[in-house]
């Protein structure tokens, strides 16, 4: 006889996806074992739009396995986007970033930046909004890409991705408070 096992719920197959730093490591290396090549970025995503979906399916055709670092609330907070930020709790964001099929997984920071993720992960390819340079190396600059020292030191690549005109978090909230 054979033992019954139960089918897990569309829910709970995409909360399989959501990791932590420890939880991280085994699928890194599983994946990396089977030849794949990882793809990283990071964000707030606090309100889910088009120029999100865009920008993460171009990352996503970098490689074969997309794996998102997303900003806790502390995190966000820290970096001043404003008293009524994030939107959405770091959860919330996780989950829906997560349900989409073409990521691998999400990893909620607590860190200012990604630099620790990165050197955990050692992704074959790093990627950013074109607001960043990938070729900067300055990193009190700006447009320095976070981590982008050590993916180049293990080989790896920095991409830089355009964003969607007209499609970011803050014109949606800008938007939404013209209707109260």
């Amino acid at each position: 006889m054979v033992p019954y096992t139960r089918k897990l719920s569309a829910l709970e197959i995409i909360e399989t996806k959501i990791y932590t730093k420890e939880t991280l490591f085994k699928p890194i290396l599983v994946s990396k074992f089977k030849g794949n090549k990882i793809v990283f970025t990071n964000g707030c995503f606090d309100i889910l739009h088009r120029g999100h979906i865009d920008y993460l399916a171009k990352a996503s055709d970098l490689g074969n396995e997309l794996f998102v670092g997303i900003n806790s609330d502390a995190s966000l907070k820290r970096l001043g986007k404003g008293n009524t930020r994030p939107l959405q709790d770091e959860k919330t964001r996780a989950l829906i970033i997560a349900s989409l099929h073409f990521v691998s997984g999400v990893i909620i920071f607590d860190e200012d930046t990604p630099y620790e993720l990165i050197d955990l992960i050692k992704p074959d390819v790093l990627v950013k909004g074109a607001d960043y340079d990938e070729n900067e190396t300055d990193k009190s600059n700006k447009k320095y890409i976070v981590g982008s020292d050590i993916v180049k030191q293990n080989g790896g690549t920095v991409k830089t991705i355009e964003f969607l005109d007209g499609f970011s978090t803050t014109a949606i909230e800008e938007k939404i408070k013209e209707f109260i």
